[in-house]
């Protein structure tokens, strides 16, 4: 393996190896055993800055996080193509239970950008038609932080369009947020959907 970044990684893997399975296996076997019970579902963007399990500090086993360009959840379409983000929400809500929903979105985002400025040369085949999604929830915004508060919210709209997942939301059953990683200050803020506005959530 001569190239130096999968060298990298490999130098990570064996660390983790060392640290999980040689000295503190037990609670990667219970997860083997056990399988998956994770409370909280995470729709993060792909950006390589913005991990939700390093950000929030969680362990093996407590997220199930789906990642796409700009956090973004798709409109409720069942039509029986491929959609990978929808099956990631629908997993989770039917078989896995999950009691949280959270759109996780970030500053400094290219994608809502994108769906703001235009889709980059060379990307119109899947980026373009992927960052419509929010095109007219962030046209006629300007401030950067104000578009990514606004894709935020209509991944929030857009999710209750999934009719069980609305269900599972009157029932009490599960809860869904949204929060916006300031990736210039290190700060969380949240959507507070009863004052439609953003706040401090770690102060």
């Amino acid at each position: 393996m001569d190239d130096p970044a999968l060298r990298r990684l490999l130098a990570g893997f064996r660390a983790f190896r060392a640290r999980h399975y040689e000295r503190q296996p037990e609670p990667w076997m219970r997860l083997v055993r056990e399988g998956q019970r994770p409370e909280v579902l995470v729709v993060a963007c792909s950006d390589s800055r913005v991990d939700p399990a390093l950000l929030l500090g969680a362990e093996p086993g407590e997220l199930f996080v789906v990642r796409n360009v700009a956090a973004l959840v798709p409109p409720y379409a069942p039509d029986g193509a491929e959609h990978g983000t929808a099956a990631a929400i629908e997993f989770a809500v039917k078989v896995l239970g999950v009691r949280h929903v959270l759109v996780l979105g970030h500053g400094g985002c290219a994608g809502v950008a994108a769906a703001r400025a235009g889709t980059p040369a060379g990307c119109e085949e899947f980026l373009g038609p992927w960052t419509r999604t929010v095109a007219d929830a962030v046209s006629g915004l300007d401030e950067p932080a104000e578009m990514e508060r606004a894709a935020v919210r209509r991944s929030l709209e857009n999710l209750r369009g999934y009719p069980w997942l609305a269900e599972a939301e009157r029932a009490g059953l599960l809860a869904v947020h949204g929060w916006r990683f300031d990736l210039e200050r290190g700060r969380i803020e949240g959507y507070d959907e009863a004052a439609g506005r953003f706040r401090d959530l770690a102060p």
